[in-house]
């Protein structure tokens, strides 16, 4: 299903004139061929005030993206895993404190990297027990194979990790396998953008008793009305879905090298289903769910959360109330770290001067690998939604430049 406008910007407190500079600055990243083509949307009041499109979801076959393109919006999955495990929480499945081996017991008596070669780790036994809390606030010790920073990032490679999940394994293998690696630190004392979400989708299959494509679908994307968004494109959808592409070494957007492949395994039901970036959705759908977050849990009926677990998951959860900046190890991340801390499944911004970007206290975001990005900013009552196709989401300054656009165009 498409999106559209449906309301006027002045009615908002937006500046309409002021929110057109969004659609210009953006449509030269298409013109200089940095960004195949892109989506963004603004919401104020629970209303859309500014739809944009520009550039195409195809650029070899000219088709131009449109508001019901889909897009694979990678590790903007993580909060909607997020969301499901609290709405287990909220059941009273489990604590935030319990052990992650109450429920995947390969992760009992988990050891701690020391030193030494990816070849010949060094480890100890992890002081602490990973919980529930530490796989949402990425606190758990865990990584990601792309890292390439640290010896454990290259064990998750060679452990077939290195374009997402191991082939031939499920979630639970998957899982299994994780656990049999080295973590980075001890639990709770740094942080690391990690497989901890995928661990997380592991956790709700578990209590729940369903697949986590089941769970999200029976559970969030039906209440929601999120027709668009699962694990694979329907083939009747086919010419919706917006091609992948990559940066070349000048930040120009290239078709990924393996295209028919990627192209391909969009259609396919994968066996190790991602709760940490394995989603597709379009703009309508991803607004439905930033629509509910805002609202506290609610959308037109449908209650999935309630209001005090909303505002608890967009808290700053890291210890002490650290910022990303004094946590975070020099890794991959799909926020800044300045000024912001991480709540359960979001960061969060505490300090807006800090971040060096317009903001407010307490708006909740995350993004995915092919530069898509959504922010919720209860001050403001805004919701904001940016979708394009590009890998990695480090090549252009998107994110923060999006801020600075929307928040100049904002003048009740």
């Amino acid at each position: 299903m498409s999106v559209e406008i449906e309301v006027d910007p002045g009615e908002v407190g937006f500046d309409a004139t002021r929110l057109q500079r969004i659609d210009r600055h953006f449509a030269r990243y298409v013109d200089t061929g940095e960004l195949p083509g892109w989506l963004v949307l603004v919401a104020r009041h629970g209303k859309i005030a500014h739809l944009g499109t520009h550039g195409m979801r195809d650029v070899e076959t000219s088709a131009p993206v449109r508001p019901d393109t889909l897009f694979r919006i990678y590790s903007m999955t993580k909060p909607i895993t997020s969301t499901a495990i609290m709405m287990l929480l909220e059941e009273g499945a489990f604590q935030l404190t319990d052990p992650v081996s109450d429920f995947i017991p390969s992760f009992a008596d988990l050891r701690v990297y020391t030193g030494g070669t990816a070849r010949a780790p060094q480890t100890r036994p992890a002081v602490e027990e990973m919980r529930i809390w530490h796989l949402l606030t990425h606190t758990s010790g865990l990584t990601y194979a792309f890292n390439h920073l640290h010896p454990v990032d290259e064990l998750y490679r060679r452990a077939g990790f290195e374009h997402g999940m191991a082939d031939g394994l499920d979630l639970a293998g998957c899982c299994d396998e994780w656990a049999s690696l080295p973590l980075l630190f001890d639990p709770g004392t740094a942080w690391n953008y990690s497989v901890a979400t995928d661990v997380l989708g592991r956790i709700v299959e578990v209590v729940s008793g369903q697949t986590l494509d089941e769970f999200f679908r029976t559970r969030i994307f039906e209440p929601l009305g999120m027709t668009d968004t699962g694990f694979a494109v329907d083939r009747a959808d086919a010419d919706r879905l917006a091609t992948l592409y990559v940066a070349d070494p000048q930040g120009r957007a290239r078709r990924h090298p393996h295209h028919d492949e990627v192209h391909a395994a969009a259609f396919e039901l994968p066996k190790a289903l991602s709760g940490g970036g394995g989603l597709f959705s379009s703009a309508r759908d991803y607004h439905r769910f930033s629509q509910m977050l805002l609202r506290k849990g609610e959308l037109d009926g449908a209650r999935l959360l309630g209001s005090r677990t909303v505002d608890y998951m967009t808290r700053n959860h890291l210890p002490g109330g650290a910022d990303l900046e004094t946590m975070a190890l020099d890794s991959f991340s799909e926020s800044a770290h300045a000024g912001k801390g991480f709540g359960l499944g979001f960061s969060v911004v505490d300090d807006p001067v800090a971040s060096k970007v317009p903001s407010s206290a307490g708006e909740f975001a995350w993004g995915g690998l092919a530069s898509t990005a959504f922010w919720v900013d209860p001050a403001e009552d805004l919701t904001v939604l940016f979708l394009t196709q590009l890998m990695p989401s480090s090549t252009h300054p998107i994110r923060p430049q999006l801020h600075q656009l929307v928040y100049q165009a904002l003048v009740d």
